[in-house]
């Protein structure tokens, strides 16, 4: 049997391991259970991704557009004049109130780092990224502080199951900055 060209076969990984984690946590991922969603013979997903890990890794390098990309859209950072707490605290709400499993599984994906090394570079590279984002509004201090405010906002408002105040987001985020 000839084999198939499929240019746009890991991609489709990619989505079906983001789809498996949003569904079932990372403990359900499997290469079996990626290859299952992807429709793909299994091993094509051990030959993309030799391990869960570095399925992982891609996934999370996909899931990491997220925020950085409402961010980028928002035009919040190129407005020198704009008031940034008050245009941040409304883009953590449009996140937030937008695709929430996505943010869920942006958050999993990110926290996962904790217990699986591999992930840690990436999330390091979205850290200094975004934060380097911030820094084109602020000094690189308060732009690490407000990220860390504002990763701290998203974990309670997931973690509690509450609902996001965007006034209260802008009142902290407000003091933060000089």
């Amino acid at each position: 049997m000839p084999r198939r060209y499929d240019p746009e076969r890991r991609q489709r990984i990619i989505d079906a391991a983001i789809r498996v984690v949003g569904e079932k946590g990372i403990a359900g991922l499997s290469h079996r259970t990626v290859a299952a969603e992807a429709d793909v013979p299994l091993g094509s997903t051990t030959y993309h991704f030799a391990t869960l890990d570095d399925l992982l890794v891609a996934a999370l390098y996909q899931a990491n557009e997220g925020f950085a990309g409402a961010l980028d859209a928002s035009g919040v950072l190129a407005d020198a004049d704009g008031d940034l707490a008050a245009g941040l605290a409304r883009i953590l709400g449009e996140w937030l109130g937008g695709d929430r499993p996505g943010v869920e599984l942006e958050y999993e994906l990110y926290l996962a780092a904790l217990r699986r090394p591999a992930l840690r570079p990436v999330a390091a590279q979205w850290t200094e990224e975004t934060a380097a984002r911030l820094a084109e509004r602020t000094d690189p201090v308060t732009a690490r502080a407000l990220l860390a405010l504002m990763d701290g906002i998203c974990l309670q408002v997931l973690l509690t199951g509450g609902s996001y105040d965007e006034e209260y987001a802008r009142g902290v985020l407000a003091r933060v900055i000089p």
